[in-house]
């Protein structure tokens, strides 16, 4: 199978590459706007002719890295479905995701393929996770999930171009049984994670927030928190928030790319490579009685940005086996279960821990 992935220069696309490259019938190329080389395509997703330079490179599959996909449309999976390929993303893009299979299902099913999107942390492995624990309940009330990345891990622009697009914008959120605002990276909370201590984590926008409702009957509250490493760079992002939600016009996610220069320079060195997820389930246990259980990830020497590329791999490869089955457009949510993980979590050296109380 010929996969083409798109940004595969950057932060995960790259990742990807490297992987993908040493599966046997696979012919992995790098696409993107510069890319030159053996084992690699120019490829401007907004060129006006995108669809036919796609084509042009027969795809067997697309997987598309090329964030921030916040405020980006469907064009690349749309593009795909018109060549005839499967088609993955890696987005965290709250909308995209969740409005993904009603926009792309009627095209990608009269295609034949397979396209899915949100093959990443959020919802793919996190919605694993809770499929994993919910095993333990009749009934999930609480869905809790945080992210911490290590300061010292390597990270591009765009996942800073996004966290910056959501500071201080208002976040839906389920609570009490009821729909209510948040606010991105307010409302922080100090919370204690296996094997990184006690970090301040604030609210973000995911795909899961809009999702995770509507796949767990019954729930009555699910929360997203980031925690980063440095409570200075918490501090920061908070107050730029709060003047943001005051009305102060800061085009912060414009100026990602020097910010995220700046952090590497001055802070990684107070940091650590160490980062972590964790995803706790409240509700009720099958004896009547109320339960919580808590997954807890460590991954240690920089190896937490291999975490978002994990979906991809693990679906691109079953494409590539012609080992799975679904047609359509959907989230990636059902189509691998937390077992499917734990080879990767193990080659990389990342710790798991379940407790359950």
């Amino acid at each position: 199978m010929r996969i083409i992935v798109l940004g595969g220069k950057g932060n995960f696309g790259a990742r990807i590459c490297r992987e993908l490259a040493r599966e046997p019938g696979i012919e992995c190329i790098a696409a993107s706007r510069a890319a030159t080389g053996s084992g690699a395509a120019r490829l401007d997703m907004d060129a006006p002719d995108f669809a036919r330079q796609l084509a042009a490179l027969r795809p067997g599959l697309v997987i598309h890295c090329a964030g921030p996909f916040q405020g980006q449309d469907y064009r690349v999976a749309r593009a795909a479905c018109e060549a005839g390929a499967h088609y993955i993303d890696l987005s965290d893009g709250r909308d995209f995701v969740a409005n993904f299979a009603d926009a792309l299902n009627g095209q990608a099913t009269a295609a034949g393929i397979c396209a899915v999107s949100g093959a990443s942390s959020v919802p793919g492995l996190s919605s694993a996770v809770v499929d994993y624990l919910a095993r333990g309940f009749s009934a999930i009330d609480e869905i809790q999930i945080v992210i911490a990345p290590g300061q010292q891990a390597p990270r591009g622009p765009a996942p800073v171009q996004a966290v910056f697009g959501y500071a201080g914008a208002p976040v839906r959120c389920m609570r009490q049984g009821r729909w209510e605002t948040a606010y991105g990276w307010q409302s922080i909370r100090a919370l204690r994670l296996e094997g990184l201590g006690m970090r301040w984590a604030a609210i973000c926008d995911v795909p899961d927030l809009a999702l995770f409702p509507l796949r767990y009957a019954g729930v009555r509250a699910v929360e997203f928190r980031a925690a980063l490493e440095l409570k200075s760079q918490h501090a920061a992002l908070w107050l730029a928030a709060a003047l943001r939600r005051i009305g102060l016009p800061l085009p912060l996610a414009r100026h990602a790319e020097w910010l995220n220069r700046i952090s590497n320079r001055l802070l990684d060195r107070f940091g650590s490579p160490n980062g972590g997820m964790m995803v706790r389930v409240c509700g009720t246990r099958p004896s009547g009685e109320c339960g919580v259980s808590t997954w807890s990830l460590v991954a240690p020497e920089g190896n937490g940005p291999e975490i978002p590329c994990m979906a991809a791999l693990l679906l691109a490869g079953r494409l590539a086996r012609s080992a799975l089955a679904a047609r359509g457009a959907m989230p990636c949510m059902g189509l691998l279960t937390l077992e499917d993980f734990t080879p990767r979590f193990d080659t990389w050296g990342m710790r798991t821990v379940i407790e359950a109380h």
